[in-house]
């Protein structure tokens, strides 16, 4: 059964209504003024006030490679879970989950009540959409149904597909755009479900899908995902992709222009937030423009899963921790079809780039280790190796540089199943730009609400290469990451951030004797009685 918990916020600064949580917000930053050795650092404080959307939409979800491992994954484990699926395998039954979900199984701490840290579910924090109520649909090259491309791919025991399979043999993927210059050749095989006609009409042709999509299916709104092929790198070509006019004309003239391009395109132009899951540069400086003119969401790049994902958390806890790492060296053995795809060198360089940047922000933090343009030797290989099919080994090697001249090398071998890391992933890329869409912010002496830039940089913890408005510095570190999305929806119902400080049990004598609740001084039993308990609140603060 699903089990939600009810957070209400007692504070004069949020208010609920039956449309609307509005939140008033004090952020607080820091300004920085650096003239050689001399910082003047200022504490500066804004009000901002957050509001959101308590409706939560119907939410239809259409994949760009609805019909491979990803794709027919993410669409499987959702229908397990709605059906409360059960199945045995050699080491007992297994019950569907959602493991792996950033929103759906892990928790975040409100604060201190009387029996300590009190804990909630990610997706409780917010009014969210539930993965078992998206809709799915979508476009592949390949025309099977999706119960035959999920014995294709070979990731869900035979159990667990035989009984999805009744349901899955229902959904058939719409005919996609195939640009063969763009891809691997070895994924020609499977190219059988194709459009024809002009570039611009098979653009014209994902529109009205789009639209045939939302109407048959009676979703209030629709957000389009990339999961399908790397593409190669676009080259950017100024009265080609420089801008949203030149964008528009060259596929009007039908050159220039990958797949990917032409699905945000039409996604944009739809008013559909737009996702890349693969690591190629969809979006270009003219598809930006695009997105912004549009106020539409876009988001990417690169689902970030495995290896990349344990890389964002080891390199930050050792430069954190004043070790320097000097050479990275990823070795992948990946046997589904796209390892197949990434053993063309083009599609390669794709992957490698988005896999090759995801340590520059931590080791640019540290000037102490790292001189002015110094960085890791960073090595990164793939090879195709059909028998292990979607479980992909990841082999890495992370040396650094100890106290006076020592080394420290830590070896790491990681087996795991690709596309039940990526599917959630997917599910919170789609969520958390839903609920974006229903968040709105009004800073201080503004009198307009104003959305979150097109480009949602809010996504960044999921990618392996974050997209990001220009001219912000790109966070690849984890849990720098995730702190964000967090304190942002903290944000939204009135709630400082966690602050880890838990000053009241760092003193000899606990300074909380006395709290201000509401702009009122009480004591820590008339704030537990004001907060509904007789138990007076023996460690935490008062929102």
């Amino acid at each position: 059964a699903r089990m939600s918990v009810n957070i209400h916020i007692n504070s004069p600064n949020v208010q609920y209504t039956d449309a609307h949580i509005t939140a008033r917000y004090s952020y607080q930053t820091t300004s920085v003024h650096a003239e050689e050795n001399n910082i003047t650092v200022t504490p500066c404080s804004t009000e901002v006030t957050f509001r959101t959307e308590r409706r939560v939409p119907r939410l239809g979800v259409m994949l760009v490679g609805w019909g491979g491992n990803n794709g027919t994954t993410v669409t499987a484990a959702v229908l397990a879970n709605s059906l409360g699926l059960a199945w045995r395998t050699k080491t007992g039954l297994k019950k569907a989950n959602y493991f792996g979900s950033l929103l759906q199984a892990s928790t975040v701490c409100l604060g201190s009540g009387p029996e300590g840290d009190v804990n909630i579910p990610f997706r409780d924090l917010l009014p969210m959409v539930h993965p078992n109520d998206i809709v799915f649909d979508g476009w592949d090259i390949s025309s099977m149904d999706l119960g035959r491309a999920m014995e294709r791919a070979q990731v869900f025991d035979w159990s667990l597909q035989e009984q999805l399979r009744p349901y899955m043999s229902r959904m058939k993927p719409r005919p996609s755009i195939y640009i063969p210059e763009f891809i691997a050749a070895n994924q020609e095989s499977r190219a059988d479900n194709v459009l024809t006609g002009t570039m611009a009409e098979q653009v014209e042709q994902i529109r009205a899908d789009i639209r045939d999509f939302q109407q048959s299916s009676g979703v209030d709104k629709v957000i389009i995902l990339w999961t399908a092929n790397t593409e190669r790198f676009t080259d950017i070509i100024p009265g080609v992709n420089d801008s949203a006019d030149s964008l528009l004309a060259a596929i009007q003239a039908g050159e220039g222009v990958s797949p990917s391009t032409l699905f945000a395109v039409a996604s944009i132009l739809e008013g559909c937030a737009y996702l890349n899951g693969s690591p190629q540069n969809t979006f270009v400086p003219g598809l930006i423009e695009l997105a912004v003119q549009k106020r539409v969401f876009i988001g990417g790049d690169d689902f970030k899963s495995g290896q990349t994902k344990i890389k964002s958390v080891l390199v930050d806890f050792l430069v954190s921790a004043g070790i320097k790492p000097t050479s990275i060296v990823s070795y992948n053995h990946l046997g589904n079809n796209d390892g197949k795809n990434l053993s063309a060198p083009q599609q390669f360089r794709s992957k490698e780039i988005s896999k090759s940047n995801v340590v520059d922000d931590m080791v640019q933090s540290n000037h102490i280790l790292y001189q002015p343009g110094e960085k890791p030797d960073h090595c990164v290989v793939i090879k195709y190796v059909p028998y292990v099919a979607d479980s992909k080994r990841a082999m890495d090697e992370y040396t650094s540089e100890i106290m006076m001249g020592g080394t420290n090398t830590i070896a790491m071998h990681n087996t795991c199943e690709d596309s039940l890391l990526a599917s959630p992933i997917i599910l919170d890329l789609v969520i958390l730009t839903e609920l974006c869409q229903r968040v709105t912010v009004r800073p201080q002496g503004e009198e307009e609400f104003q959305s979150f830039h097109s480009v949602l940089a809010l996504l960044a913890f999921l990618c392996k290469a974050p997209l990001v408005p220009p001219g912000t510095p790109v966070v690849n570190a984890f849990f720098r990451q995730r702190a964000c999305i967090e304190n942002i929806m903290r944000a939204c119902l009135g709630l400082p951030p966690q602050n880890y400080m838990l000053l009241e049990h760092k003193l000899q004598k606990n300074f909380l004797s006395q709290v201000t609740c509401n702009g009122e001084v009480a004591t820590l039993k008339k704030v537990a009685l004001m907060n509904g308990t007789s138990k007076p609140l023996t460690n935490g603060f008062c929102t």
